[in-house]
């Protein structure tokens, strides 16, 4: 369809789309934030794959940045990094892991991105003359993100998760956008979801649904009638709740369903199964004979494989500065619980904050004695930097199964060089400018950056192992493995020989260049360290080699 940008109604199509090859389901949450759409999102897209639909999913951000990097861990979570090097919500992570899919740019967007492309075309003369505004320039672009995902995926279904909630001012257009699809597209090409929430108060001890009965009537106001409501909830709603929903937002009670918290979120592709959800959808498409439940994949078979019985259990502490939310290292947590169900061992989390060792309010020591294995996750600043040594060093000592990533491959480096090989004041760059001790120091490429954003070495890269060593067994004894980066420090290459006359091995690097990326000591249990984020590869049935390993080992250590 021809780009008509001239004309009032403003609505570009990318080339060879052609409407009702692609549909949509859209997935808007109303009451609250953080209602867990990006969970619902994924184990739905698990549900539609099962019947053999290829799956594109794609968040759609509020925020006027123009990706996820920036934003501080404390207000997103974790910074999700894609193989192409795209800076995400950790809502990524979720789709890749429960998909199994490799996501490009092109599955995420955010507001920010839309309106900077908005003024890129209109500096440039795109719009000929026309005064640019949100209807239809920005819904105009917003669509056609979507569209052009479509186009480039290929897939059966675009799984489209719109960040916020129903009724906040900074996700607006993205609702008209959704609005406008739905009638562009013809309601038998997209399907609209909303996640809402069913508050249920201790001092009552019953279920109210008045909140989410406003919320859904604020969607309608915005012209857009859900085609299926899923209530959120602690406990199973009850009937007459999904009664009082179902007349308030004039949707079918068979199209009314419930999730509730659950012991494991692997057990709601199943449960959404069980209840009819996808099959709901499917009626909505107008695929009600086509792509039938019963596909190659066993959706039972791929969920009794995660929710397994277990055995035995260990801890492994995450030593880190961003400890007051499990949301900043999720994908760590998760490659954890991958390796858990991979050895069916119970493996539970010690969180130790760092900054507090630092300030004396605590010691490595007294943090550290009772766990059988230690991450130290990436991070940036100086804050809590000594905390992370004090901890390398303990287990280093005391041969207890560590596992160093980004930042903390960075700070077993600095450990090493102060207490091994006798640096005095070994430090990094990041820290303080002195050459002759800071055995981490910026790469060369990054020396003369000045913006944050999207500048760090990032995504993808090529991984050279040495025959022989720890790394080289963990991935099964090849030549080389895949991994996701981001960093903006690395080994300073003066001190290379140095620290491995110490008996530092650097037992993984770049194939072309001189930046060191595993390290391991010889003579201890497990001791590695990464330059990369292997939790970003890890999956439900086939967890990252290098945590696998660190499990393995705290496990024996245990015994």
């Amino acid at each position: 369809m021809a780009d008509k940008s001239s004309e009032e109604h403003y609505s570009p199509f990318p080339e060879g789309y052609k409407i009702g090859k692609t549909k949509y389901v859209i997935i808007t949450g109303s009451v609250i934030s953080g209602i867990g759409k990006g969970i619902f999102s994924s184990a739905l897209g698990k549900t539609l794959q099962d019947r053999g639909l290829k799956v594109a999913p794609i968040k759609v951000e509020a925020y006027l940045n123009a990706d996820s990097g920036t934003l501080s861990p404390y207000r997103h979570g974790e910074v999700f990094v894609l193989d192409d090097g795209t800076e995400t919500d950790m809502d990524l992570g979720s789709y890749e892991r429960f998909l199994n899919m490799k996501l490009t740019k092109d599955n995420f967007t955010t507001h920010g991105q839309i309106y900077q492309k908005l003024i890129e075309k209109e500096r440039t003369g795109d719009y000929h003359g026309r005064d640019v505004q949100y209807i239809p320039h920005v819904t105009g672009e917003a669509k056609y993100v979507l569209r052009n995902l479509a186009v480039k995926s290929k897939a059966d279904i675009v799984l489209v998760e719109i960040g916020g909630t129903v009724g906040d001012f900074e996700n607006l257009f993205a609702m008209e956008s959704a609005r406008q699809m739905i009638y562009e597209e013809g309601s038998e090409n997209v399907c609209l979801v909303n996640l809402t929430y069913i508050v249920e108060p201790n001092h009552l001890g019953e279920f109210k649904s008045k909140a989410a009965q406003l919320g859904l009537r604020e969607l309608m106001r915005l012209g857009l009638q859900p085609d299926l409501i899923v209530c959120r909830s602690q406990h199973p709603v009850t009937e007459t709740i999904k009664e009082k929903i179902s007349l308030n937002a004039n949707v079918p009670i068979e199209k009314v369903f419930n999730t509730y918290d659950v012991g494991n979120i692997y057990e709601l592709p199943l449960s959404f199964r069980e209840q009819g959800i996808d099959e709901a959808i499917m009626k909505v498409l107008g695929w009600n004979d086509k792509y039938k439940a019963n596909g190659s994949k066993s959706l039972k078979e791929w969920t009794d494989k995660n929710i397994v019985k277990k055995k035995g259990e260990i801890t492994i502490g995450i030593a880190g500065k961003y400890t007051g939310t499990s949301d900043t290292y999720i994908s760590i947590v998760k490659a954890l619980e991958h390796c858990s169900t991979k050895l069916k061992a119970n493996v539970n989390v010690k969180w130790i904050e760092t900054t507090e060792i630092e300030k004396g309010k605590t010691t490595a020591e007294a943090e550290l004695k009772d766990v059988d294995g230690l991450i130290i996750p990436g991070g940036f600043g100086t804050r809590g930097i000594e905390g992370k040594i004090a901890c390398a060093k303990y287990v280093r000592e005391k041969d207890i199964p560590f596992l160093g990533i980004c930042y903390g491959f960075q700070m077993a480096v600095v450990e090493f060089a102060r207490n091994v090989c006798g640096i005095k004041g070994a430090s990094t760059e990041e820290v303080k400018k002195d050459d002759n001790t800071n055995v981490i120091c910026i790469l060369p490429e990054q020396e003369e950056v000045k913006d944050l954003g999207g500048t760090l070495r990032l995504g993808g890269f090529d991984i050279k192992l040495k025959k022989d060593t720890k790394a080289w067994e963990l991935y099964g004894k090849k030549d080389s493995a895949r991994e996701r980066f981001r960093h903006r420090f690395n080994v300073n290459t003066k001190f290379i020989d140095k620290l491995e006359k110490c008996g530092l091995i650097f037992s993984g690097m770049a194939p072309e260049k001189r930046i060191m990326q595993i390290l391991e000591l010889k003579d201890h249990p497990f001791f590695i360290g990464i330059q990369y984020h292997a939790e970003f590869t890890s999956r439900p049935l086939n967890p990252n080699p290098v945590y696998l390993g660190l499990v393995k080992a705290a496990i024996k250590n245990k015994k």
